[in-house]
């Protein structure tokens, strides 16, 4: 297979490999998990609300029958349950990738705080960094790989996160797209300390293009859009694709064996296409901003990532 050749309906057989993937009840992060168990993969959904954990894992089996798949509660935006799910994980083996897909894609209109963190970081964010170090032990076992999601408006906003919990100029906006610029940044820093301390889990960053809910297929219990919904959506139709479409960039990144570490992956046309190799936004490049988010990461969850363990581990 070619480097340019992918095929996003006709994935590697994955069978024996298992990945964990957040936010799995709607959106990229369910079609994700429908792509890699219809591959073969054992998988993980996991998602804060146990009703909706059940019509995903269900929907899913729907999709492919013979599925291996299990749900387990986990809220990003709380360290506890971070804390809890990676301990349950770590108890039941083999883990070959982490989807750190969950997020808040609408933020309120008004600055919330969940644990004494704006919410929209908490959530996109904090709970990633927190998560990928709870984990990076089984991960390096497997010699496996995490894969962080950005987003296209990174591209086009001036501003870098230099202010991530927004305490000053707190828009819906400005929350968005700082945590996708934050995910983006952290994902290349975490890729350089791996290689650093000789950890063999690979980081990646991947980016859906501009995905609507109205432009997918009807899932029950996990997308059903109102018609206003599909109307106003493909009137968009020539620059926006489906959620399954999203998601191939997303599953790409997470199991193309000629993957390499530190790349970002995304739709060709950039808001919509076949996934190729993509260049993040230049500030998300800049290695003293990855050095301050990882600082301001560590502070806020209490949670080092404990490299030389996970180098050991794969030993």
């Amino acid at each position: 297979m070619a480097r340019t050749d992918w095929d996003s309906r006709n994935l590697p057989d994955l069978t024996g490999k298992t990945y964990l993937v957040t936010g799995a009840t709607r959106g990229l992060g369910y079609f994700g998990c429908e792509q890699l168990a219809a591959a073969g993969a054992h998988v993980v959904l996991t998602g804060r609300n146990p009703n909706r954990l059940v019509d995903a894992k269900s929907a899913v089996k729907r999709s492919s029958p013979d599925a291996t798949v299990e749900t387990l509660l986990l809220d990003t935006s709380n360290m506890g349950s971070v804390r809890a799910a990676a301990a349950t994980v770590r108890a039941r083996g083999r883990l070959d990738g982490l989807l750190l897909n969950a997020g808040v894609v609408h933020p309120p209109k008004q600055r919330q705080t969940v644990g004494g963190h704006e919410l929209v970081f908490a959530t996109n964010v904090l709970g990633h960094f927190a998560l990928a170090g709870e984990l990076l032990k089984p991960l390096a076992a497997a010699r496996g790989r995490m894969v962080w999601v950005g987003s296209m408006s990174t591209s086009i906003w001036a501003h870098l996160p230099t202010d991530p919990e927004l305490v000053e100029g707190y828009t819906p906006w400005r929350a968005y797209v700082q945590s996708k610029a934050a995910t983006t940044s952290l994902a290349l820093e975490a890729d350089k300390r791996l290689r650093a301390h000789g950890v063999p889990v690979q980081s990646l960053v991947a980016h859906p293009g501009y995905s609507t809910s109205g432009r997918t297929r009807g899932v029950r219990g996990v997308n059903e859009p109102s018609r206003l919904t599909r109307f106003v959506d493909n009137l968009q139709a020539p620059i926006t694709q489906s959620k399954e479409q999203g998601a191939w960039a997303l599953v790409r990144a997470l199991v193309d064996p000629r993957a390499d570490g530190g790349a970002m992956y995304g739709p060709a046309l950039i808001a919509r296409g076949e996934p190729r190799v993509a260049t993040p936004a230049r500030r998300t490049r800049r290695s003293e901003l990855g050095a301050d988010l990882w600082r301001a990461c560590e502070t806020a969850t209490h949670v080092r990532w404990p490299f030389d363990r996970a180098r050991r581990a794969a030993s």
